[in-house]
């Protein structure tokens, strides 16, 4: 029996593109989208910074140093997190979990702007019990760290979690911890998922 859903929430619950945060970074210091990406992406600076490993200030310090410019802040974050878009089919499937009685946590590897944008601009995390964050966590997934963390959120066993993700290494991650996991790719497709592992959701769940 299932007792707690862990979703990830990147292209599951909201979807989002680098190339958009890239491109609205790049208009605020005249520099262009493939610049921003190799200072923010292939340098890997925001993945140090959804690790926690640099606070909001210390992110905004070293990007102005690499891209010798000055950025307002909240010009910034909001750059580079008004990149999501909802994923509208799955809410009706989170509220149906809510209302079964089922626990639902969210895993992800996230900055605090990414959270605070999402959270501010959409509700779907609204039906959430409890985060695993990796910026509070200090790990991303697939580091054991993080699932660790997760372990001790779900409030059950983990044969008794089912966590889902569009990235399938971090599902077979998830597996070695003993979760039940299956790669997201559309809500339909979660739905045989869920079914396949005994979660039935009752005929009204879409109303």
């Amino acid at each position: 029996m299932i007792r707690t859903f862990l979703f990830d929430m990147g292209n599951v619950l909201v979807h989002f593109c680098h190339d958009r945060m890239c491109s609205q970074i790049g208009e605020l210091c005249g520099k262009s989208g493939p610049e921003i990406r190799t200072v923010l992406i292939e340098s890997e600076l925001q993945f140090k910074f959804e690790r926690g490993w640099l606070s909001e200030d210390e992110f905004q310090a070293v990007l102005q140093r690499l891209l010798e410019a000055s950025f307002d802040r909240d010009e910034l974050f909001r750059a580079g997190s008004d990149i999501f878009q909802p994923n509208t089919s799955i809410v009706p499937v989170l509220k149906a979990l809510k209302a079964a009685g089922h626990r639902l946590v969210l895993l992800s590897n996230t900055s605090a702007p990414h959270l605070r944008f999402v959270q501010e601009t959409y509700d779907v995390l609204e039906h959430f019990d409890d985060f695993v964050l990796s910026y509070e966590v200090g790990a991303v997934k697939p580091d054991a760290a993080i699932f660790e963390a997760a372990l001790q959120k779900i409030n059950c066993p983990p044969e008794e979690c089912f966590y889902t993700d569009d990235i399938e290494e971090y599902v077979i991650t998830a597996r070695g911890f003993g979760l039940r996991a299956e790669v997201f790719t559309d809500t339909e497709n979660l739905l045989t998922h869920l079914e396949s592992h005994g979660v039935n959701l009752p005929p009204t769940w879409a109303a």
